[in-house]
């Protein structure tokens, strides 16, 4: 974890990661902590989204894939859910021209059918009019759930042995990744780094597979305090990190490590 208060240190690059994920957790307590309602948090947080978005692109991140609504939140009370749902509606009628200009590209992932439909055309109208964009892919995952997700591409892979398609002799780690809900980012599926804002450290049910060899980053500062620096600094953190998924690097011994 590192402090909301230190200067971001330089970042080499040339070793950006090419996906970051982000856990956007803290927005009702940096409501609660002015006094606001919750609301006022969620409202904060997602223009905060359009900051980290921009700052991400311009250091050259090729995926940043946010955790915006998870399938639990659905047990928060029905007026911030509500609010939750216009969200994506107000962000995309302000940021549209701001993505487009920046080149980014939206996708939204998780289970869309369960949302209501003015969320769904707005998350559809969004990845039409920037299908075209080259630049950074700007991942929403909207009603998402991990297990869920697992549960699903079990299902799939299961009806596809059924019916001949697949051999289940055949089901590998590829196979199962294609069936899964980031298939569409397809070799920068995985992230390089998690970061998760507010304190808080763990995965909270977001990307399981995934995140098998990811870097996590944790920090104390809210969602909406989070800023391009502290985004900066988390990448610093991950880039002194030794990834070595598992193995040793070339030249250690096992009796160095």
């Amino acid at each position: 974890m590192f402090g909301a208060k230190h200067q971001a240190p330089q970042v080499d690059l040339q070793r950006i990661p090419q996906h970051v994920a982000i856990i956007m957790d803290g927005n009702g307590r940096w409501a609660k902590k002015r006094f606001l309602p919750r609301i006022a948090g969620h409202k904060q947080g997602m223009e905060n989204v359009k900051t980290i978005t921009k700052a991400a692109s311009r250091l050259g991140v090729k995926v940043l894939t946010l955790y915006a609504f998870s399938t639990e939140n659905w047990r928060r009370p029905t007026g911030e859910v509500n609010y939750l749902m216009k969200l994506p509606v107000d962000f995309f009628d302000t940021f549209m021209p701001e993505l487009i200009a920046e080149n980014v590209r939206v996708e939204v992932m998780g289970e869309l059918d369960a949302l209501p439909a003015a969320t769904r055309q707005a998350a559809a109208n969004a990845m039409a009019d920037t299908k075209q964009d080259t630049g950074m892919i700007l991942n929403f995952a909207l009603n998402y759930g991990a297990r869920d997700e697992l549960i699903l591409a079990a299902q799939q892979m299961a009806s596809e042995a059924v019916a001949g398609t697949l051999d289940p002799a055949q089901i590998d780690a590829a196979v199962v990744a294609d069936h899964l809900m980031t298939r569409h980012l397809g070799a920068l599926a995985d992230p390089d780094l998690l970061i998760r804002t507010s304190g808080e450290e763990r995965l909270s049910n977001f990307l399981l597979w995934q995140l098998a060899y990811s870097e996590m980053v944790f920090t104390p500062a809210y969602w909406p305090d989070f800023t391009p620096d502290m985004l900066s600094e988390a990448i610093a953190v991950y880039q002194q990190r030794d990834r070595r998924y598992g193995g040793l690097d070339a030249g250690t011994t096992p009796e160095s490590k």
